[in-house]
């Protein structure tokens, strides 16, 4: 049986039962519901935020979670891997999004969006609000996965130069340097836009604070569409208020929803977007064509050739 936790449009419950006429589907809009046929579930599919240990350990006929989003911080991996269940998600459909978000942003910025709408609101005619271009501006991505790539290849139209974090050091397409841990000052001291596209693991918590602001441009941007843990926020307020850097658009925090008592939102050099950066109507449908493929071959027990298979060890 294959199980769904995650609320699912009708129609992509429809091209389910269409494509696999010999699977039984059991669709349902929250795990509250969906628990009544965990047991007898095979194939869980999920958001990857309602599942615990106790959950996988009443799950006696799970094999394979399938997570319909790329985030995977609230999964409970011992208890998968002490059952050996595969775990698989949807790294990759928020690209053409949180791209475009991230290139918007920039542009916005660059262009002072803000400034001029207060203007037009204002009915204030000022043609001295400073304008600037992205061209020719470098672009450091932390994190250059599927997702930073993209921003590197939409970045290199605007003829920016790009520069992309990883953990390897090993080269990726669209980016002009990639450096690794050792490497990443150079990052933060040369980019005019860094965007933060890391995932909330242990090795990233608290990563960027004071003294990767210290080492920033006065004139930089900080884009944080990644996870919120993955910056100090107490150490950025400071940062913006001491304009040690000039501007950062914010769709992930600590905590969220942003708390109505926070600085962040009345600061004039700070954009608040509420998590939705990889907001698409395509969405479910991107994921749904991953959990697709994987299940033709899931049926031919060809495991290891499943796309975007999570390591327990890694966890993302």
């Amino acid at each position: 049986m294959i199980l769904s936790s995650a609320r699912l449009k009708d129609e992509v419950k429809i091209m389910l039962q269409k494509k696999f006429q010999q699977a039984e589907f059991r669709f349902y809009n929250k795990m509250k519901e969906a628990i009544v046929d965990l047991e007898k579930a095979e194939i869980l599919i999920t958001y990857g935020e309602d599942l615990t240990a106790e959950l996988i350990n009443k799950a006696t006929n799970l094999k394979w979670v399938m997570v319909i989003s790329a985030g995977l911080d609230k999964m409970p991996f011992e208890a998968l891997q002490n059952k050996n269940i595969l775990i698989t998600n949807a790294r990759g459909i928020h690209k053409t999004p949180m791209a475009e978000y991230t290139l918007s942003m920039m542009r916005q910025v660059s262009r002072k969006a803000k400034e001029l709408m207060k203007n037009q609101k204002e009915h204030l005619w000022d043609r001295k609000v400073p304008m600037t271009e992205i061209s020719g501006k470098t672009v450091g991505i932390l994190g250059a996965g599927a997702i930073g790539e993209e921003i590197a290849r939409l970045s290199k139209a605007f003829h920016m130069k790009t520069m992309g974090f990883n953990r390897s050091g090993r080269p990726v397409q669209n980016f002009g340097i990639i450096v690794d841990q050792e490497g990443i000052n150079k990052l933060f001291e040369e980019s005019d836009f860094i965007v933060n596209v890391l995932p909330s693991t242990p090795l990233t918590t608290g990563m960027i604070g004071a003294d990767a602001f210290s080492r920033m441009k006065n004139t930089a941007v900080l884009i944080n569409i990644g996870r919120g843990t993955t910056i100090v926020e107490s150490e950025l307020i400071r940062a913006l208020q001491e304009n040690k850097i000039a501007h950062a658009v914010l769709d992930v925090f600590e905590s969220e929803p942003l708390t109505e008592k926070s600085p962040l939102w009345d600061m004039e050099n700070v954009t608040v977007t509420p998590h939705l950066s990889g907001i698409s109507p395509q969405y479910q449908e991107r994921a749904i064509k991953i959990f697709s493929e994987n299940l033709i071959l899931y049926k031919k027990g060809m495991f290891k050739n499943m796309n975007n298979i999570i390591p327990y060890e890694r966890g993302y």
